[in-house]
């Protein structure tokens, strides 16, 4: 993990190697307008020719050995207390002879550090997936800012290509597109359009395309999970709704995660696509949001469907292969 102070996080790395591989940079100047010394830049630049984009990432500074650690019986036998009790750090501690700490942080590790997400008679955690591809199909609308001619500030800087702006002149102001997503609940697998706003009649007309898109897959919508933007309450929307026979549900007040397979599908679009490399214009970026899109339904794997990219998943269960 990053240190509060590091003056390079996992994007400003990339940021150095672009500047030097991509862009020219000498490493003086990359090292410059980031602040941080030419061994640095030599550094990274170094474990990206060698690994590539994983050498670019934080490495653990987890000891190799580590003789406090505990024995893997003794973390079995926490976490059966845990299934038989199904108490908490507070009143286990005292019944297994171990610091309140030490139980949290392998209930922790193991994700049973909440009750509430374990079945209540078995203590099994409760992972929320639907079993049929259309049963529920999360929406929801990423603003994007549109990348200038010549590159976006992400990795030219932002007074890159605004001159001294004398006479008083203002930086350009920002346009955005809208990226609008359908992720499947059982399959993860996405639908993604490029829209110029997020208005009702939009938001309607990417619905319908997207039930069409998972029409063409033997998928029907049943449900439709929003959350409580004005778009997805307008009437629009509503007779979308209607022609295709679906349900609306929403989300929770003021809990994104219950939205939490779109906002991860938008975090992944954004790190993989939006913000992967350099675009030297936002036609460019455009142009490859349909290379990427196949690439993740088709062939990326997904870590929540054992390995197997999203396209994969759905077939199977479409065709009652269930994996």
């Amino acid at each position: 993990m990053v240190h509060p102070r590091a003056k390079l996080t996992e994007f400003g790395r990339q940021l150095v190697v672009q500047r030097v591989l991509v862009l020219g940079w000498s490493p003086a100047q990359a090292a410059a307008a980031t602040g941080v010394s030419r061994a640095t830049v030599y550094k990274w630049v170094g474990r990206f020719r060698q690994q590539g984009e994983a050498g670019l990432a934080d490495r653990s500074s987890r000891p190799i050995h580590c003789r406090h650690a505990l024995s893997p019986s003794q973390v079995a036998r926490i976490l059966a207390a845990r299934r038989r009790w199904k108490q908490g750090p507070h009143r286990l501690a005292p019944r297994l002879g171990l610091a309140r700490s030490t139980i949290y942080g392998v209930l922790r590790r193991h994700q049973l550090s909440r009750l509430r997400d374990a079945d209540r008679s078995t203590a099994i955690p409760i992972r929320y997936v639907r079993e049929r591809p259309g049963e529920l199909v999360h929406l929801d609308v990423k603003k994007l800012g549109q990348i200038p001619a010549g590159g976006g500030h992400r990795f030219l800087g932002r007074d890159c290509g605004l001159g001294s702006r004398q006479g008083g002149s203002t930086r350009p102001r920002t346009r955005y597109d809208f990226i609008h997503v359908a992720v499947d609940d059982a399959s993860r697998f996405a639908v993604v359009q490029v829209h110029a706003d997020e208005g009702k009649a939009t938001t309607a007309r990417f619905l319908l395309e997207a039930a069409a898109q998972f029409a063409e897959r033997g998928v029907r919508i049943e449900r439709v999970l929003t959350d409580r933007g004005n778009p997805y309450r307008a009437g629009d929307f509503a007779a979308a709704l209607d022609q295709l026979g679906a349900a609306h549900r929403w989300t929770r007040p003021y809990r994104p995660q219950t939205n939490g397979k779109a906002e991860r599908f938008i975090k992944t679009l954004a790190e993989e696509w939006a913000y992967a490399r350099f675009y030297p214009s936002n036609e460019a970026r455009s142009r490859d949001l349909p290379r990427w899109l196949a690439f993740y339904n088709r062939r990326r794997p997904h870590t929540a469907l054992n390995g197997l990219p999203p396209a994969v998943v759905l077939v199977n269960k479409v065709r009652g292969n269930h994996t």
